[in-house]
This record gives structure tokens, sequence and C-alpha cells, in this order.
């Protein structure tokens, strides 16, 4: 018999532990990708403003965990409005699912489903809209549970884009300036600008003054007036009233102390290869010779969210925060940055990535949970047409 039920951490971490372990069986002769949840398997949803994850319980002397899943809710913008002949966002209540796990000795009994179903409980009684997850593009296993038997359909097509931390600083342009922004300043500067961007969480306080995050970064011409640094920024409304030629702005988020990857199945000679080139990086750092990080071990990231920008010079603008980051994420210790875009990003082109570490083409798949909407009526978003920029929350990624 299975009951499923609220994950209990002062009982159920050794049980949760032993399932995740058992799932991290890659395969053979492949590369493949392992999360270390630093003793937390509430790590990636517990910065949400509402969470809940549940167990898989079998047996009824000895029992035993056999599956998981997390899941969160938030307030994100979904379309827009009009309103005083003013574009305003229109928000809605979403779900997303996270970390089902199934041991594969009880798999094909039907546990999978049985916890997306429960977990859709408690997101109507919460009052979501909708739910969503997502996924590889090739987990057909995953896919077909969640589009053949839970009604979900896919919905958006984002990219992975993940760079290596060399063992050098990358060189900024020397044309550019970089002015850090307080979370106030910040916040103001996404509300004014990128509130009615697909996914824009309204809670974006709650996520700019987060411990995880590092500090958001605008990048402006070093001959424009506001081209000598901090002291010269007017405050984010008087910003967009009079803006620079170009411009462009980025978050960083540190998923590090959440989270640590490894990249398990690589062969001896992979791996010598990837040690000789940090070593010829480290050595001559002049030469600014890209280098494989050491991906083979336990490895952070830091995450840039909030991408955006513009003027006809926003892809460099873009490229040079990329940079500030990856010598924010060397000083930090990580091995990798990351951004998650969408696949019509005209900004993507600014920021440097490896396709061999990167996903070109990620799945989103949304579910309709409820008729009525917390903000006005928006018909249903599921068949809505993909835009050019998505905002991905970095608690989420």
């Amino acid at each position: 018999m299975i009951v499923v039920r609220e994950y209990d951490p002062s009982r159920d971490l050794d049980g949760v532990e032993d399932v995740e372990r058992r799932c991290e069986v890659g395969p053979s002769g492949k590369l493949s990708l392992f999360t270390d949840l630093l003793g937390d398997p509430l790590c990636r949803i517990r910065h949400s403003p509402s969470f809940l994850m549940l167990v898989a319980e079998m047996g009824t002397e000895k029992k035993e965990i056999v599956g998981m899943i997390r899941g969160c809710i938030k307030t994100v913008t979904c379309g827009i409005k009009l309103q005083n002949d003013t574009v305003k966002p229109l928000y809605t209540k979403l779900a997303y699912v996270l970390g089902l796990r199934v041991s594969p000795s009880h798999r094909r009994q039907g546990i999978g489903f049985k916890l997306v179903k429960m977990m859709e409980e408690w997101f109507t009684q919460t009052g979501a809209e909708y739910s969503y997850f997502a996924t590889e593009n090739d987990n057909q296993a995953s896919i077909n549970l969640f589009t053949g038997k839970c009604g979900y359909s896919k919905f958006r097509k984002p990219s992975i884009l993940v760079n290596p931390v060399y063992a050098h600083g990358v060189n900024v342009s020397r044309q550019v300036t970089i002015i850090k922004l307080d979370p106030v300043e910040a916040e103001s500067l996404y509300r004014l600008r990128f509130s009615t961007t697909e996914f824009f969480p309204r809670d974006i306080d709650s996520v700019l003054n987060n411990k995880l995050s590092l500090g958001t970064f605008v990048a402006v011409p070093r001959g424009s007036c506001y081209g000598s640094g901090s002291g010269s920024w007017p405050g984010s409304a008087k910003f967009l009233e009079y803006p620079p030629e170009s411009w462009a702005v980025l978050s960083v988020w540190n998923c590090k102390d959440s989270f640590r990857l490894e990249v398990r199945g690589a062969s001896r000679l992979r791996r010598v290869v990837a040690k000789t080139t940090r070593v010829v990086d480290k050595t001559l750092p002049f030469l600014k010779l890209p280098s494989i990080p050491s991906v083979f071990k336990p490895f952070g990231l830091h995450f840039m969210y909030g991408i955006g920008g513009e003027g006809p010079r926003a892809t460099k603008m873009v490229k040079s925060l990329c940079g500030h980051a990856h010598n924010m994420a060397k000083k930090g210790g990580c091995g990798v940055v990351a951004a998650e875009v969408a696949g019509e990003e005209p900004l993507r082109q600014g920021i440097p990535h490896w396709k061999v570490l990167s996903c070109e083409e990620d799945l989103w798949c949304i579910k309709r949970l409820g008729e009525d909407y917390s903000d006005g009526v928006v018909g249903d978003w599921t068949k809505s047409l993909p835009g050019a920029s998505i905002f991905v929350d970095p608690r989420e990624f």
C-alpha cells in the first residue's frame, strides 16, 4: 500500500537521500549530471512564497520511502491589460512541479502519477490557477507522464546557456561602465521595465533581497552621462526616462550555497584533457586560453537572471555584464555560470556559452487548474503564443 504524505525532515531525510542516490544512475558510457542538495531536500523550493514536499511511503511495519515530489506557488505575469491607457501586467497564481523521483525498483506502479495528483490537490486548495514543470526535451518518460496522463501541454522551449569559469579573469570592455544597484533601485527598474514580461514574479523584491542574490548590475557606455559610475545613477525612473543610447541589466544568484553539481561517466582521457587545460590556463593566464572547469567533482554555479536591455549595442552590454558575472563566479569558487532565456530572446547572442554544456531547447509544460483568476480575465494562458522574452525566477532554477 502506498501512502503519500508531507515530508518530515526529522524522520524522512535518510530515506529521501537514499531514493535520490538510487535515481542517480546515469546511462552506461555516457556523461550524466548529478545534483548534491547538501543535505537539504527543500533547497530548491524553500525560497518561494509557498512550498510543499510530499513523499510516497510503502509498507506497514517496515516503512520505506519510494518516491517524492516538490512544488511551490507564486504570482507571475501571464499577460497584459490596459489601465487608464497604460499597459499593465496581468497576474496569475502559478504552481511549479519539480524534483519528482520514484525509486527504480518501484516504477511502473502509478506512484509518480499519484504524487503529481496529490501535489495538484494542494495547488488547487492554495488557489493556484496554473501548474507547470520543466524537463529535458528528450526525457520521454517524464513528458509521457505529464502530457499523456496528467493533462499538461507543451508550452515554452527556453534555452539553458552554460559557460565554464576559467582560471583567468575575463576582460570587460573599457568602453562600458558597470553600475551595481541597491535592491530598492533594482526592484524599481525591474517593475518599471520588465513587469509585463511573461513569468515575471510579482514578489521581485523578495528575490532581490534574498541572501542568495549577489546583486543587480547595469551596463552603460562609458562616454554617456551615466558612465562615471554608481555616483551618476539618477534613480531608475529618471534613467528610463532619459536612457543612454544602449544599456543592459543583469542580476546574479548564488546557487553554490544551495546545491552542487557533478558530471559523471567521463573517461580517463577526458579527465586528463580537462585537467591539462586548467593547468595551462592557471600557469599562463595572460594567454586567456579557454579551459574546461573541474566538473568531474562537485562544483557550484552562479545563475544570471533578469537579463534585458535596449539600444543597438545592448547585446555588447550584456556580454560585458556576463564577463563581470564570470569574474564574480571565479572569486566565488564556482565551476560554471548559467542563464535561461526564451528561445527567441534577442539578447542571447551576448551571453557566452559552450554548446556542449548547454541545453538549446529545454521544455516547459503547463496545465490549467482553475477557471477564476486573481487579476482579471486572461483567457486560457496555455494557448497563448510565446513572446520574445521570459523572466526566469532564480529560486526555481
